[in-house]
C-alpha cells in the first residue's frame, strides 16, 4: 500500500548515539486505518505494512488500538439509557462478526507474520470470548511465536457498552532478546497505579496503542517515558470517513451531516519518545505513515540514574501498591479438582 506522504519522512529515523555496551533497537510504529467490517482485507493490510516496515529494517513493531476488529468511533449502538434499539444490535452484531477469537486462526496468521518478516509485533485487536468482546493486545516474538496479551482493564465512556473489563492477570511484560515489552492501551496509560504495576515488572519498550489523537496526548506519552524512564511507542489510527462504511449503514452519531467522505475522523500523531523525553519521532498528523526510529536501550539506565520510580525513588514504608494479577473468572467449576483427588486414590 502507498502510504500518504507527508511533510515529515516516511522513515524518521534518529541516531540516538549507541555505544557498544548497549543494543540499538529499531522499532516502527504504524499509523493506519482498520478496513471496517473486513477482518480478512485488514489482515491483508497489516502484512503488507509489516512487509515495508521490516524492509527498513524495522525490529519491532507496533500497530494501533483496535486495528484488528476496528475502533467503533462515532457510533452509540443505538444505546440511551434504558433502551437499546434493533438497528444498535445489529450493529453489535457485525462488530461482534468482525472480532477474533484469541486463539484463533487470526493470531495464528499474525504469528505467522511476525516470523515470516522475522520482527516482533505488537498488535492492537478486539478480542471474542464466546459474545463479550474486549479491546486487547497481542503480542509476537520474531520466531512467530504468541508470547500472550493484554486486556484493556478500563474501557472509556461509551466503550464500557460494548467491551468488556480486563483483570490484572494481563498486566504483561514479557523480557524479550530486545528489551522488556509491555502495552497499556490509550486512557489506560492516564492511571497512575497500572503504570506503577508495569514499571515495578521492568518494562523498557512501554507500548501505547492509542485513539486519542488530541495534542493533549503528546503530554501524557513524555510524562510516561520520564516516569518510567522507558521508550514509549504510541500508535494511533488515522482514518478519514471513507474508511468506514457509509451511511446508513454506519453512522456517526451527532456528526454525520458536517462529513464528506475525505473528513478526517481521527487525525493520528503516533510518536515515539525516549527515556529523558526526547521526541524521536513524530507526532505525525498528516497521514498514513511509518514512523521509526532507532532505540539505544543504553539511554534507560541513563534516565534511572535520575528518577527510578519503583527503585531509589520509592518510599515502599510510605507509599505501597497491591496488584492482583490472577484471573477473575465469573464462574469456578470444581468438576475437575474432584476427578483429580479421585484419579490420585
Amino acid at each position: 500500500m502507498a502510504l500518504v506522504p507527508s511533510q515529515t519522512p516516511l522513515f524518521a529515523e534518529v541516531d540516538m548515539g549507541a555505544d557498544s555496551f548497549a543494543p540499538t533497537v529499531r522499532a516502527t510504529v504504524v499509523q493506519a486505518s482498520t478496513i471496517f467490517y473486513d477482518t480478512p482485507a485488514t489482515l491483508d493490510k497489516a502484512e503488507r505494512l509489516l512487509a515495508e516496515a521490516a524492509d527498513y529494517g524495522a525490529q519491532l513493531v507496533v500497530f494501533p488500538e483496535a486495528f484488528i476488529g476496528g475502533y467503533p468511533r462515532g457510533s452509540n449502538f443505538g444505546v440511551t439509557i434504558g433502551n437499546r434499539t434493533a438497528k444498535g444490535k445489529e450493529e453489535f452484531r457485525k462488530y461482534h462478526a468482525s472480532a477474533i477469537d484469541v486463539p484463533g486462526p487470526e493470531v495464528e496468521r499474525l504469528a505467522a507474520m511476525a516470523g515470516k518478516y522475522k520482527v516482533y509485533l505488537v498488535m492492537g485487536v478486539i478480542e471474542r470470548d464466546g459474545y463479550t468482546l474486549y479491546c486487547t493486545v497481542l503480542f509476537f516474538d520474531c520466531q512467530g511465536h504468541f508470547l500472550g496479551k493484554h486486556r484493556k482493564i478500563m474501557p472509556t465512556a461509551l466503550e464500557r457498552i460494548v467491551w468488556g473489563f480486563g483483570d490484572g492477570s494481563t498486566i504483561s511484560v514479557f523480557d524479550t532478546p530486545i528489551g522488556k515489552i509491555g502495552a497499556a492501551i490509550c486512557w489506560e496509560n492516564r492511571m497512575p497505579l497500572l503504570r506503577t504495576a508495569m514499571y515495578a515488572k521492568g518494562i523498557e519498550i512501554y507500548c501505547a496503542p492509542t485513539a486519542d489523537s488530541r495534542d493533549v496526548w503528546q503530554a501524557s506519552m513524555t510524562h510516561v517515558a520520564l516516569e518510567g524512564g522507558c521508550f514509549v511507542l504510541s500508535a494511533n489510527q488515522f482514518c478519514r470517513r471513507k474508511d468506514y462504511p457509509p451511511p446508513p449503514e454506519y453512522l456517526f452519531s451527532g456528526t454525520e451531516e458536517e462529513l464528506t467522505p475525505d473528513s478526517i475522523v481521527c487525525a493520528g500523531g503516533s510518536v515515539i519518545i525516549s527515556p529523558s523525553g526526547t521526541v524521536l519521532a513524530g507526532p505525525n498528523y498528516d497521514g498514513e505513515a511509518l514512523i521509526s526510529a532507532d532505540l539505544d536501550l543504553g539511554e534507560i539506565a541513563r534516565a534511572k540514574f535520575d528518577f527510578d520510580v519503583v527503585g531509589h525513588y520509592s518510599r515502599p514504608e510510605v507509599l505501597s501498591l497491591i496488584v492482583r494479577d490472577h484471573p477473575a473468572a465469573p464462574v469456578t467449576f470444581t468438576s475437575a479438582s474432584v476427578k483429580t483427588e479421585g484419579s490420585q486414590k
